[in-house]
């Protein structure tokens, strides 16, 4: 085995996860070939919404267990049945208060799994749209006034440019968080790097990690839009369609 080879294998984790070298410990990409073969299929162009949907969630629940271990437990007395009589013994129970952040609406099909792996978890869902060209604009925040959170995972499938998350990331900011954590499946290079640039506090776990962004700020391959792919949604190239009908020049044919 080579230097670099030995090298490469120290950074990676028993889970399959490896710290990208170029961001520090910032960044966790996942090598695991389960978790590369099922993001595979989420690429893959002949994947149904209802695949699609199950897919997305079997690799966010991988992907959470990885981001929540940097979590902390305190000891707790429990008892243990032992036939009819119970023994006393120690365990852990987890110490922080978690949010989880979904951006609408692609992040919903992370939720349930997340919840399945931190059932005590709030959820506070944040909307967000982005026209080509132009600044990501919050259509919806359910953001308690009060705040009550130790970290947050924001949830998005797909990190392009970074616009949105970054966005997300200042309202978090602005509300008190003190941790953030970004899951997502497939991230550009070029967003990861916006970012940590702007917030090397933040953490980020990603499923893999595509080099290149399309004309229009598209991750390559990526894997289409994640929303649409999960609710069969309509494709719409008239950026007019996210404005209420009665606002609209002309009528927008789905």
């Amino acid at each position: 085995m080579s230097e670099e080879t030995k090298e490469g294998a120290k950074k990676e984790t028993t889970s399959g996860f490896k710290d990208v070298s170029e961001f520090g410990d910032q960044v966790h990409e996942s090598s695991h070939p389960v978790l590369l073969h099922k993001i595979t299929i989420l690429r893959s162009s002949s994947t149904v919404p209802s695949a699609f949907r199950a897919v997305l969630r079997e690799v966010t629940y991988h992907l959470a267990y990885e981001a929540t271990s940097s979590l902390t437990t305190r000891p707790v007395a429990i008892t243990v049945p032992m036939g009819h009589e119970h023994v006393e013994a120690s365990g852990q129970k987890l110490v922080e208060r978690v949010s989880l952040i979904p951006i609408l609406r692609s992040g919903l099909g992370m939720v349930d799994p997340l919840l399945e792996l931190l059932p005590n978890a709030a959820v506070h869902h944040i909307g967000m749209y982005h026209i080509s060209g132009q600044q990501p604009v919050q259509y919806f925040n359910r953001l308690p006034k009060q705040h009550e959170c130790d970290i947050a995972y924001v949830l998005d499938p797909v990190v392009a440019t970074a616009a949105t998350i970054m966005s997300v990331i200042a309202i978090l900011k602005k509300w008190g968080v003190n941790r953030i954590h970004v899951l997502t499946v497939i991230a550009a290079k070029g967003g990861l790097k916006t970012i940590l640039d702007a917030h090397p506090d933040v953490h980020i776990t990603v499923g893999t990690i595509d080099d290149k962004l399309s004309d229009k700020g598209k991750v390559l391959p990526g894997l289409g839009d994640s929303g649409d792919r999960q609710f069969h949604t309509p494709l719409i190239d008239d950026e007019e369609a996210l404005l209420h009908p009665s606002k609209r020049k002309r009528s927008v044919d789905l």
